[in-house]
């Protein structure tokens, strides 16, 4: 069952979308402000206005990076382009105008889910990891990871195979924060090491004047 959080104060508008999306594999959530909407981390997409009474739909997209890779399908009556780049750099899968075809929202919703599943899970060795939830095992075992620490192994995940430089990780896991340790990067791959590896199973290169590089012969699935 897909759980599709709707955050659209539009009551009329958010009831239509969740009968025009109806599946009997989708379960919907209704929330008309962002207060309402507090953790929407456990859902498999959320499809998200920008214009709130309560506040402003891209500083909840910001916050809402910092602890969960949740997919967002963003809905505004804003056509920017500046509005539309801004949604898509702050991690919005999707970006979507009022007024707007309930058909092709449709279609779009049901891309970004299969492109989810494909996607959110990956498993190597005795690793499991579930982006979406934010859920991670060893061995079978969960294992806790901070937030810091599980930014940091999304992005190198993500980019399995080849090698990610410092300065980016600083930005992706950081948000360009002013006030960052120059050790900080490293202490977090330490970190993640101390959690994840073994003596038999290494994950994470280190790739001398770049950066780190997460290593290894399984795939996706």
């Amino acid at each position: 069952m897909e759980k599709i959080a709707i955050i659209e104060d539009d009551r009329g508008l958010n009831n239509g979308i969740a009968l025009a999306l109806k599946r009997e594999d989708y379960e919907f959530y209704s929330f008309y402000t962002l207060a309402e909407a507090e953790d929407v981390s456990q859902m498999d997409l959320v499809i998200l206005d920008i214009n709130l009474p309560d506040g402003n739909g891209l500083d909840y997209l910001k916050n809402l990076r910092q602890r969960s890779q949740v997919p967002v399908l963003v809905l505004t009556a804003n056509d920017s382009e500046m509005d539309e780049v801004a949604g898509l750099e702050l991690g919005a899968q999707d970006y979507m105008t009022k007024p707007f075809s309930l058909a092709v929202l449709r279609v779009r919703v049901e891309k970004i889910l299969k492109e989810k599943n494909a996607q959110t899970e990956y498993s190597c060795g005795d690793l499991r990891f579930n982006f979406t939830r934010m859920e991670f095992w060893k061995g079978g075992q969960k294992t806790d990871l901070s937030r810091t620490e599980q930014r940091l192994l999304y992005i190198l995940v993500e980019n399995e195979g080849h090698a990610v430089t410092r300065e980016r990780l600083l930005d992706y896991v950081w948000q360009q924060s002013d006030f960052i340790d120059e050790n900080a990067l490293s202490v977090t791959i330490k970190r993640l090491r101390d959690k994840l590896e073994t003596k038999e199973e290494k994950y994470i290169r280190t790739v001398y004047g770049i950066g780190y590089e997460w290593k290894s012969a399984q795939k996706r699935i």
